[in-house]
C-alpha cells in the first residue's frame, strides 16, 4: 500500500483564496492523501468556503483564534499521514508535486531525509509564475543548507517541503511564541533534526503574493518584532549546534545585520542585544543606513518618517503591478 500523505492547511481570513488552494490539494496525483483544514477563528467566510469541500473528503475543523502555529499543531494532531505536506491557505501545489517527491522518497530508506521542491510566486495568474532560483535548490547537508540561508539571506517556503511523520515528530511542535517567521524557525529546526535535504527537480509549488502575509507589510508591533528577534537567535543556535566554526559564526553576524533595519529605531533594546550577540560571534554590526533616496527625508523629518516612506513606496509599486496582473488575469492573458 502506498504511504498516506497528509496535506495540512491552517486558515485565517482566507475566504478569497481557500477554494483555489483546496482544488490544488485535491488535484494531487498521489493516490493516498488526506486533507485537513483548521480554521483559526476566521472573521470572514473562510470556514463556510472550506466546508463546501467536505463532500470531496476534506476534513474541516475550527478553533478559537490562537495563531497559525497553534492551528498547524492542531492539524498535525488530527492527521494520520506517513508523510506531511504543509500548505498555507492562499498557496498552491502543482498537481504532480507530491507524486514527484514521493517517487524519490520510495528510493530512500532513511526516514529523516527531508525533501524540497522547486517553487515560484504569482499574484493572480498562476499560469505565469515567476520561478525562484537559489543556491538552496540542490541536495545539501543540514549545516550547509542553514549556512546558505543565513549567509545569503535565502529561504524556502513551507509548502515546498515534504517530511516523514518520524522527522516531523522529532522536530517537535510549531512554536506558539512566534507570530512572525514561525515557519522559518520551524523548518530550520526540522532541517537541523534531519539527516539531509534531497532537492526534487520538477516538483513545483507556488506562493501567492497577496495583500496579507508579506513581511514588508507586517505591522512592526512589539509582539511581532520580539517574535522576529527570537527567531533570529534560534536560527543562529541551530546552525551552531551543527557546525560551530568561523564561517558559521560569520553567517550569524551577516544574518543579524540583514534584519537589523526592522528594529531600528523603534526597538533600541533589541538593537543592543543584536550587537552584543554579534560580538559574541566574533563580529560586529552597525546601525543600518538608509539609501541615498531616503536620507534627505531622515535629515528633515527623522528616521521614523524615512522608514515609513521606505516601506510605503515599494507597496505603491506593488499595487500597480498587482492591478496590471489582475487585469491580465481577467482578460485571460
Amino acid at each position: 500500500m502506498k504511504p498516506l500523505v497528509s496535506i495540512l492547511i491552517p486558515a485565517y481570513n482566507a475566504e478569497k483564496w481557500i477554494a483555489e488552494t483546496l482544488k490544488s490539494a485535491l488535484a494531487q496525483t498521489w493516490p493516498r492523501r488526506e486533507i485537513i483544514v483548521v480554521d483559526d477563528g476566521s472573521r470572514d467566510g473562510t470556514l463556510a468556503a472550506a466546508k463546501k469541500f467536505s463532500a470531496a473528503g476534506v476534513q474541516v475543523v475550527n478553533q478559537a483564534n490562537q495563531g497559525a502555529s497553534a492551528a498547524r499543531n492542531h492539524a498535525f494532531s488530527l492527521c494520520q499521514g506517513d508523510y506531511i505536506q504543509w500548505l498555507d491557505a492562499d498557496d498552491l501545489l502543482d498537481a504532480e508535486k507530491i507524486s514527484r517527491q514521493m517517487a524519490v522518497v520510495e528510493t530512500v530508506a532513511d526516514k529523516k531525509v527531508l525533501y524540497a521542491s522547486e517553487w515560484g510566486f504569482f499574484m493572480y495568474r498562476v499560469n505565469h509564475p515567476q520561478p525562484v532560483q537559489t543556491t538552496l535548490n540542490e541536495d545539501l547537508t543540514p549545516a550547509e543548507w542553514i549556512y546558505r540561508k543565513l549567509s545569503q539571506n535565502q529561504f524556502l517556503p513551507n509548502f515546498a517541503w515534504l517530511a516523514s511523520r518520524e522527522l516531523t515528530a522529532a522536530t517537535g511542535p510549531w512554536d506558539t511564541r512566534l507570530s512572525l517567521d514561525d515557519d522559518g524557525e520551524y523548518f530550520c529546526r526540522m532541517i537541523a533534526a534531519s539527516s539531509g535535504i534531497r532537492f526534487v527537480p520538477g516538483a513545483k509549488s507556488y506562493y501567492r503574493i497577496s495583500d496579507a502575509g508579506s513581511l514588508s507589510k507586517v505591522d512592526r508591533s512589539d509582539k511581532k518584532l520580539e517574535s522576529l528577534w527570537l527567531s533570529l537567535q534560534l536560527h543562529i543556535g541551530y546552525l551552531r549546534s551543527l557546525e560551530d566554526t568561523e564561517r558559521t559564526r560569520a553567517a550569524g553576524v551577516t544574518y543579524l545585520g540583514n534584519w537589523l533595519n526592522y528594529f531600528y529605531p523603534t526597538r533600541p533594546d533589541i538593537i543592543l542585544q543584536a550587537q552584543a550577540l554579534a560580538r559574541q560571534l566574533g563580529g560586529s554590526i552597525n546601525l543600518p543606513r538608509l539609501s541615498w533616496k531616503y536620507r534627505w527625508i531622515e535629515k528633515t523629518l527623522g528616521r521614523r518618517a524615512a522608514n515609513r516612506v521606505q516601506a510605503t513606496l515599494p507597496r505603491v509599486k506593488m499595487s500597480a503591478v498587482r492591478f496590471w496582473d489582475k487585469t491580465m488575469h481577467r482578460w485571460g492573458r
